[in-house]
């Protein structure tokens, strides 16, 4: 795939096995910065994540495609000589390998680092698994509801005395996704001086627990942690507040901010009592704070009260609903919404937030239907075309790869 000078991993390729999300968004993260990702999949269906949903269009997810953008696609059956042999020979050229099996699972298939290592003896492989590769969960399938489960973040999320709540977005599989890619980063760096390839090998739970953060200093202290709503352990108000017609966040995390958090919504009586004069002290009594400040935010509209802390320079912003969240006029000015159009259907793209003065950054192609860059990607390898008709014989894809597959 052609990329435009000034990428930093435009000379890297990768030849991705994962599904669904944690080595979707890994590989996709290096995609966002130039590097050539081969997305190889099962003849006819694919990824499953291509078909999960509803909703559809055109018969493919939405949720595919926020995971796939500017990668390739081919079709091979791994269970079949041609197809397995056909993988050896793109692992070959490539830099990276990804992969997010059950541990045991690429042993039997022959997709385990000692294979591909023979084939590319500087390879960097990077396995993600549930709970990783040792440890008596090991074999134990896991997804990221039950991660959350385990990892203490259903425990304190949710509301006070309610039941634990299970993040609205699949978080454990993005932050799996995020440490795989950075230690995929980190090992091509390290070549570059040594020469070695790597082996990366990460959990689902591991990569979870480090994200704890403030819950883990409590436990770190000694005290116990629990769900608290949108309200905060250690600063008050640090937290969501009904207005008259919505909901707006409000962080008001030193003494000045208090201040004229109070001034700019016309309660400063607040500041000067006793139960609220110093940060421990909002925290001791947040239940009365919160109906304090409620009663008056009630009074008037999120935009009515949005204008007043803006003008004041107080941390606030309102909850703002996923559609609203991607289309406004902060997002407008950075950029970060775009589109591509693929075969008559527009599909729309967020951008990565990366940034870079000396470097491109960027997504550059939509989301490849199945199997559309099999024979692309195997002419590049030198397959002529007799030998790409004797993979397709042998039904590692469709002849003709593309838009029949897509329907699958």
């Amino acid at each position: 795939m052609p990329t435009p000078d000034g990428y930093v991993l435009d000379d890297v390729t990768v030849v991705d096995l994962s599904t669904f999300v944690t080595g979707g968004f890994c590989s996709l993260m290096l995609a966002n910065q130039g590097a050539d990702v081969i997305k190889v999949e099962r003849p006819e269906a694919g990824d499953d994540i291509r078909h999960s949903g509803p909703p559809f269009i055109d018969g493919e997810s939405p949720y595919y495609w926020t995971v796939n953008y500017d990668k390739r696609s081919v079709e091979l059956d791994l269970k079949s000589e041609e197809g397995l042999e056909a993988l050896y020979d793109l692992v070959s050229e490539a830099d990276v390998f990804l992969q997010n099996f059950r541990p045991g699972t690429a042993e039997r298939l022959g997709v385990d680092y000692e294979t591909m290592t023979e084939r590319r003896e500087d390879l960097i492989y990077c396995s993600i698994s549930a709970f990783g590769e040792t440890g008596p969960w090991r074999e134990r399938p896991g997804y990221d509801l039950l991660v959350q489960g385990l990892s203490g973040i259903m425990d304190v999320t949710g509301a006070e005395g309610g039941d634990p709540a299970k993040v609205g977005l699949p978080q454990t599989d993005l932050i799996t996704a995020m440490w795989a890619a950075f230690g995929i980063v980190c090992s091509l760096r390290r070549r570059e001086h040594t020469g070695e390839g790597e082996y990366v090998e990460l959990g689902m739970l591991d990569s979870a627990l480090p994200w704890l953060t403030k819950q883990a200093g409590k436990t770190f202290a000694g005290e116990e942690t629990k769900r608290m709503g949108t309200r905060d352990p250690v600063l008050a108000p640090y937290q969501t507040f009904e207005t008259g017609d919505g909901y707006i966040n409000v962080a008001a995390l030193n003494p000045k901010l208090w201040r004229g958090f109070c001034a700019a919504i016309g309660r400063e009586d607040l500041p000067d009592d006793e139960r609220f004069e110093e940060n421990a002290d909002r925290v001791e009594n947040m239940d009365a704070l919160e109906r304090e400040i409620e009663s008056t935010l009630s009074e008037r509209t999120t935009d009515e009260w949005m204008d007043a802390l803006v003008e004041a320079g107080v941390p606030a912003a309102p909850v703002q609903g996923v559609a609203e969240a991607l289309d406004n006029e902060q997002t407008e000015a950075r950029g970060v919404m775009g589109e591509f159009e693929r075969d008559g259907t527009t599909i729309p793209v967020i951008e990565h937030p990366l940034n870079f003065r000396g470097a491109e950054s960027g997504f550059r192609s939509p989301p490849p239907k199945l199997g559309e860059h099999t024979r692309e990607v195997f002419a590049e390898l030198g397959y002529d075309e007799d030998r790409l008709d004797e993979l397709a014989e042998a039904g590692s894809y469709e002849a003709e790869a593309g838009a029949e597959a897509d329907d699958d």
